[in-house]
């Protein structure tokens, strides 16, 4: 696993703000005083600390993060995201939303269709982009280099989350930017990550009809699947409808 250790980090800490107090370091970074010093007792600072201390001293977060053991080739390996991982960060009642204005437009052989994307990461993110970046065996090889066990990767992923060391260990094995998992797992923004402002809709616009009814259905049959487990569970199924977005 990729820690970033204490004492790494004191030393990091010295060079951005060799002037500042603890207590001035937070304030500026916009943290409380006793998360840092829980971190620093237990000898690991998170990377949401690391990240948001680069930011309150407007440095590069990706930078900041490459100085750090196990994470020193993220600045070189930062590219703009696939198709693939663009089309996973659109919310499943947003592909819906296009579906049928797409079909409408088609009727009236006139407008263009032009719909305002959710913000993201939606809720079902991480899953989505783990999906969408998979080479075929992606939990296994995750679980093999990282030692963590796959039924811990998968309890991950069916809570919607990824911890930054197998966010960037995935994103390496599927041969893919390695700031995307950071993206959608909200660590890092959009433009943070190297995402085009504009990128899903450009990708989404450029499926075929086709491809978007495909892609309707897949999600569809997502939920059809989650809508089962929650009456099977507790009949909770307006939950799903409300984390359909």
């Amino acid at each position: 696993m990729m820690a970033v250790t204490a004492k790494a980090f004191q030393l990091w800490r010295s060079r951005i703000a060799p002037n500042d107090t603890v207590s001035e370091v937070c304030r500026t970074a916009g943290i409380k005083r006793s998360t840092l010093a829980q971190q620093l007792v237990r000898g690991k600072v998170s990377v949401g600390t690391i990240i948001a201390i680069a930011r309150g001293y407007s440095r590069d977060p990706v930078q900041a993060l490459a100085e750090f053991d196990g994470y020193q080739d993220l600045g070189s390996g930062l590219r703009p995201p696939t198709d693939a991982e663009l089309v996973s960060q659109v919310s499943s009642i947003d592909i819906l939303r296009i579906l049928v204005a797409r079909s409408e437009d088609r009727e009236r052989a006139g407008g263009t269709v032009e719909l305002e994307l959710a913000p993201f990461p939606h809720r079902h993110s991480v899953r989505a982009w783990v999906e969408a970046v998979d080479p075929g065996d992606l939990r296994q090889s995750l679980a093999a280099r990282t030692g963590v066990a796959r039924q811990n990767v998968s309890a991950q992923l069916t809570a919607g989350r990824l911890s930054p060391e197998l966010a960037v260990e995935a994103a390496r094995i599927a041969g893919v930017s390695l700031t995307s998992g950071l993206v959608v797992t909200g660590l890092l923004t959009p433009a943070e990550g190297g995402w085009p402002g504009n990128g899903r809709e450009r990708a989404l616009w450029a499926l075929t009809d086709l491809e978007l009814v495909q892609l309707g259905r897949d999600r569809l049959e997502i939920l059809g699947k989650q809508l089962r487990k929650a009456e099977l569970d507790d009949g909770q199924d307006q939950a799903i409808w409300e984390n359909l977005g």
